[in-house]
């Protein structure tokens, strides 16, 4: 690992835990107990984000099926908008919840003990540090994340309406959401503009099975609702890109880290965040995702519900 010691300037340098120095490692034991599954952690404003986020999403469902696309006239019209809009809508909603219940590249907590240094086999006058906020051995480019109580592998930011850290493990899976979120709000404005145009020259009969003043309140919340997702989602995946194609997190873009790895460049950089050649699976939320492997997961300690 790097001595540099500037790309730690966010942690207090402490030495490492003596033979002295105690560790209660039962709790963590008992946490690791509660841990299985899936990975979620336990806050109360991230869960109400991504509640929101689904309440929003499936609004914007109700609101294109039931009040535009269903009383049309136009039968092909209808299904493939329908179809186009609903697959979105199931991709974006796959991609938020592989974000919130994927581990980020949480460290072990704890594991900064004299047994585990001497396993290390280190050189003589290597330096590595530790974490005094959850007491472990903080590999390169990792943070401590204040709500995940964990250091964080390449933690880029922690997002509320993901509920979880944005890190080496899940940041395919918030660009594939950023993603499929722009696409639908794009998606929806579009459609609200055919139906308010629609609706305009057919003077409000037959237009929507609600009446005219439900219709067009129904249509102002969608209309608002996407513009502001689709601003928001476009320039989170924008960011993300730029930072994937730089290898550098948005962290370490704000304190100006300067780096000390090898880094990974453009083409490079996207196929180490989505994995191998690019093929379709890079925009498939599903790929890689096994029942068995899910129910049957390590074990592991920390604020989350289960990892």
């Amino acid at each position: 690992m790097q001595s540099s010691g500037h790309r730690f300037r966010d942690v207090e340098h402490h030495p490492l835990l003596a033979d002295n120095d105690t560790y209660d490692s039962s709790s963590s034991s008992s946490e690791a107990d509660m841990a299985d599954r899936v990975w979620f952690i336990r806050d109360g404003c991230g869960m109400v984000c991504a509640i929101m986020t689904w309440l929003l999403v499936v609004y914007a469902d109700f609101v294109v099926t039931f009040v535009m696309l269903l009383p049309s006239k136009d039968f092909w019209y209808s299904v493939i908008n329908g179809v186009l809009f609903n697959c979105l809508a199931v991709l974006a909603l796959s991609s938020h919840l592989r974000t919130m219940l994927t581990d980020p590249g949480a460290v072990p907590k704890g594991n900064a003990t004299k047994e585990y240094m001497d396993n290390l086999q280190l050189k003589p006058g290597e330096v590595i540090y530790k974490c005094p906020k959850c007491c472990s051995i903080k590999p390169e480019r990792a943070h401590h994340c204040s709500i995940c109580k964990r250091c964080i592998r390449k933690m880029d930011h922690h997002c509320p309406w993901v509920n979880n850290c944005v890190g080496e493990k899940n940041q395919r899976f918030f660009v594939l959401f950023t993603m499929y979120i722009a696409l639908i709000s794009a998606h929806a404005l579009v459609l609200c503009g055919f139906q308010f145009f629609s609706c305009v020259r057919g003077q409000w009969t037959e237009c929507s099975d609600f009446s005219p003043p439900v219709t067009v309140i129904l249509m102002i919340f969608l209309c608002l609702e996407g513009f502001l997702f689709l601003t928001f989602t476009a320039v989170m995946f924008g960011t993300q890109i730029h930072s994937i194609c730089n290898d550098e997190t948005e962290i370490e873009r704000l304190k100006s880290e300067k780096p000390t790895w090898e880094r990974r460049l453009r083409w490079e950089g996207m196929k180490s965040v989505f994995g191998g050649q690019p093929s379709l699976l890079w925009i498939n939320p599903f790929a890689g995702f096994r029942i068995r492997r899910l129910l049957l997961r390590g074990k592991k300690g920390g604020p989350e519900f289960s990892v």
